[in-house]
């Protein structure tokens, strides 16, 4: 089994979003994948790993209920290539962080979409149900009832960064095993499926 790669590119301005980057990061280091941490202001020196990923998840603060200037910045530098499709069949992944519950926090999941599309990538959803208890919802997994993509509350601070909701922190764990789980069922399905056409 080949190891799978997952790349993150992120914007943050004041710490929250790179703290969520950081988290999913750490819970999707395994023996079988290879992972990647990219600030949106280092990209330059990372195309060759962008391009070389299996998967590619893209995270940024929802800024009136979009994705910040910092990160829709950098999806527009990905003109250069665009019409050359390189990022064309590999997977998409997308999270965004905002200070209150809602926050438009599903404009900006679907932008990060449509950006994916428009690379021809393929979207990975975030495939973790709330859960209830006695017919009420709970506080835990997927708190927000995103279906999209990850959504993530932080504190409103530009001077610190609260620790994140345990509902969100078992949210960004059972997350991060789906992309583990699709990128590599992906990748060794298509080395077997190449090692077939070869014979």
């Amino acid at each position: 089994m080949q190891k799978g790669i997952i790349s993150i590119i992120y914007h943050s301005n004041h710490g929250h979003t790179e703290q969520a980057a950081h988290m999913l990061a750490a819970a999707l280091e395994s023996p079988h994948t290879v992972v990647h941490l990219i600030h949106v202001s280092n990209v330059k020196q990372n195309w060759s790993t962008l391009h070389g990923s299996d998967t590619i998840v893209f995270g940024c603060p929802t800024y009136f209920g979009n994705v910040s200037a910092g990160f829709k910045a950098f999806m527009e530098t990905t003109g250069s290539f665009w019409y050359k499709q390189l990022w064309k069949n590999k997977w998409a992944a997308g999270f965004t962080v905002s200070s209150t519950i809602g926050g438009d926090k599903l404009n900006t999941l679907q932008s990060l979409a449509l950006f994916a599309a428009q690379h021809s990538m393929h979207w990975i959803s975030l495939g973790v149900l709330p859960r209830y208890i006695n017919d009420e919802q709970t506080d835990g997994q997927n708190r927000l009832a995103s279906y999209m993509g990850l959504m993530i509350q932080s504190d409103n601070s530009q001077q610190r960064v609260d620790a994140i909701h345990p509902g969100d922190l078992l949210t960004i764990e059972l997350f991060a095993q789906r992309l583990m789980e699709v990128t590599l069922q992906s990748k060794n399905s298509l080395l077997q499926l190449d090692s077939a056409t070869s014979l």
